[in-house]
């Protein structure tokens, strides 16, 4: 620099200084590649997918913040075009991982074109540090005891705090775990991977991340999908059991419009109230898994029973089964019911760090519970809004993070240029389709679209998907797309079969020492049938009872091996249809499968005392 004159050296040390922030920022993030997140599957690992971590600030406003890490999955598009554009998808949740959705999103229509980006959001999933991932675990065994509501707030909450506790014992800044975090995360992961532009795909709690990312970055977006949106902040509790209600009022009506199922399922509205009032005085004890409870017990009381509902309206297959379910409770099915519990722990399947670091820094701060339970409060039958949700407030009172106003800024998206698509399920009971339409309205370019006879993310349905590719690849898609869906069907004439659950699980997960002696089985039955028939009809059997004995046991096999094939075969039939109703049974059209089964059991009995008697 001494061979720089003074203006040179201003000069220079001006744009140093102008420059030095960018390179400051340009070291706080970089990307790593990383060996599969799913070391067997051959499924993934043969496929064209890259697996990699984002090293980033955990907090970015703290130049001295230690790094985190954001495990990301990028799935190749099809057309090994090195120049294709990026698809980002945002989780909801918040606290569900994003990479565990690479089986919707491998052979999605979208994949063609574009490159599809996965990523599970700070503290979630493959990404490190995890913020409690084993908290859910805890919720099913609170749910799991028979204890009143305010018991169940309260273990609750104790659990939480100590998941708290747990975090900052570690050195973990759970303030730094919001959407205005993840926000720059994306920015930081679009720089690095070098997209000049992508598009923004959320789901549930991920659209307000992405109407967030949107506000900040607004130049980094090409388009946004939002699926099952987000709409106020503000509200996003305070309305949760009036959605809720709307939701399932909608299958009451349905219900009572179908002739069938009104004939089955009469007066299913009041049935629900009153089922709830029954479960208020005396809950339903069944047995489950220890893993699922350390007593092997699981007590369904009201509000185990209202949470059940209402996911079953998140799923459009478990919409069909309401009718069905709610008078298994209220008749107290307790075979049926014990298949019920091992769904509690899909539902709290997540990182519920995550989802308190993030839910008492945004959404509980900015809603009162007086509003709440006001809310609540319209449905006197529903005796109080969903204990589920409404323990968040008692726990987020305990959390104590900075609370955080609205990160979303509508000038911002209102001023944007980019093409929106929104949808919203039918049924969906928790971002209802008034949401999507109002959401739509944010933006200057923007289409809502109704996920007919779906609940929660109906874009992730073939229909959906094929929606969304459109979109995404051509700005335009069929408005009337959903309104070609199949209707829904509610379940009817089911017979109730303890044993059907069993053996469609153990047919569903391949297991060895279920189909090794099944296989054996059938193998045996058929070496019989063709041995014996052929053996008689060369007439190898001399006396009477050898050929009364053969005659038995081909009958005996016939029966056990229509009955077997049948009973697959109608489970197969049944799961391709809605394979909820395995957990109850199956329909009454495949009762002479028990009759079959019932002739095996008569001449296999009758097999055995010919043989001794002979």
């Amino acid at each position: 620099m001494k061979y720089l004159s003074l203006k040179g050296k201003f000069l220079f040390l001006s744009a140093f200084i102008l420059i030095s922030p960018l390179l400051v920022h340009s070291q706080k993030f970089n990307l790593e590649e990383s060996d599969s997140f799913y070391p067997n599957s051959d499924i993934y690992n043969s496929d064209n997918i890259s697996w990699s971590y984002l090293n980033v600030p955990e907090n970015w406003d703290d130049s001295q913040s230690q790094q985190i890490k954001i495990a990301v999955t990028t799935i190749h598009n099809s057309s090994n075009n090195s120049n294709a554009p990026a698809v980002v998808f945002i989780q909801g949740g918040p606290g569900a991982s994003g990479i565990e959705t690479i089986r919707h999103w491998r052979n999605h229509p979208l994949r063609e074109k574009n490159d599809i980006i996965l990523l599970d959001l700070r503290g979630t999933g493959f990404s490190q540090p995890r913020l409690c991932e084993d908290l859910g675990t805890r919720f099913v065994e609170i749910l799991a005891k028979n204890q009143s509501r305010e018991l169940d707030e309260q273990q609750k909450a104790n659990a939480s705090l100590e998941c708290k506790q747990d975090l900052l014992n570690r050195g973990i800044d759970i303030n730094a775990y919001n959407s205005f975090s993840i926000a720059h995360d994306l920015h930081a992961l679009k720089e690095t991977l070098g997209y000049d532009k992508w598009v923004v795909y959320g789901v549930s709690y991920g659209t307000y991340v992405a109407q967030v990312y949107a506000s900040w970055f607004p130049e980094e977006i090409k388009k946004i999908v939002l699926d099952s949106s987000v709409l106020d902040i503000h509200t996003f509790y305070t309305q949760n059991t009036s959605n809720y209600m709307s939701a399932l009022q909608k299958v009451f009506n349905g219900c009572k419009g179908d002739a069938d199922c009104n004939e089955q399922y009469p007066n299913l509205e009041q049935v629900y109230f009153n089922t709830i009032e029954a479960l208020t005085k005396n809950p339903i004890t069944v047995n489950a898994d220890t893993d699922l409870s350390p007593e092997g017990t699981f007590t369904y009381n009201a509000e185990d029973f209202k949470i059940a509902l209402q996911q079953a309206l998140y799923n459009k297959q478990l919409v069909e089964v309401i009718p069905l379910l709610i008078y298994q409770f209220s008749e107290r099915k307790y075979s049926a019911l014990e298949n019920l519990a091992t769904s509690f722990t899909s539902l709290l399947k997540m990182d519920y760090g995550v989802y308190y670091s993030v839910s008492c820094t945004e959404a509980l701060p900015n809603n009162e519970l007086d509003a709440y339970n006001k809310n609540a409060a319209q449905f006197e039958e529903l005796k109080g809004g969903l204990s589920f949700y409404q323990s968040d407030f008692l726990v987020c009172d305990n959390w104590q993070l900075n609370p955080l106003d609205s990160l979303v800024k509508p000038n911002v998206l209102k001023k944007a240029d980019y093409q929106v698509l929104v949808f919203s399920g039918e049924y969906d009971p928790i971002t209802p389709e008034f949401n999507g339409k109002k959401v739509a309205d944010l933006f200057s370019n923007s289409k809502a679209i109704t996920g007919l006879t779906y609940g929660h993310v109906p874009s992730f349905t073939k229909i959906g998907s094929q929606v969304a590719a459109s979109f995404i690849n051509t700005g335009s898609y069929d408005s009337l797309a959903f309104s070609k869906a199949i209707p829904l069907a509610y379940v009817k004439n089911i017979t109730l079969n303890a044993g059907v659950p069993n053996f469609a699980n153990s047919i569903g997960r391949f297991d060895a020492l279920f189909f090794a002696p099944l296989l054996i089985a059938l193998l045996i039955m058929l070496f019989f049938i063709f041995s014996y028939i052929v053996k008689l009809a060369r007439r190898r059997y001399a006396t009477l009872p050898d050929k009364v004995m053969r005659i038995l046991t081909i009958f005996t096999s016939f029966a056990g091996l229509f009955g077997l094939v049948g009973l697959i075969i109608a489970l197969m039939e049944v799961a391709n249809r809605n394979q909820f109703i395995l957990a109850f049974g199956l329909p009454s059209s495949f009762d002479y499968l028990q009759n079959i089964l019932l002739a095996f059991l008569l001449l296999a009995g009758l097999t055995i005392i010919y043989f001794f008697i002979n």
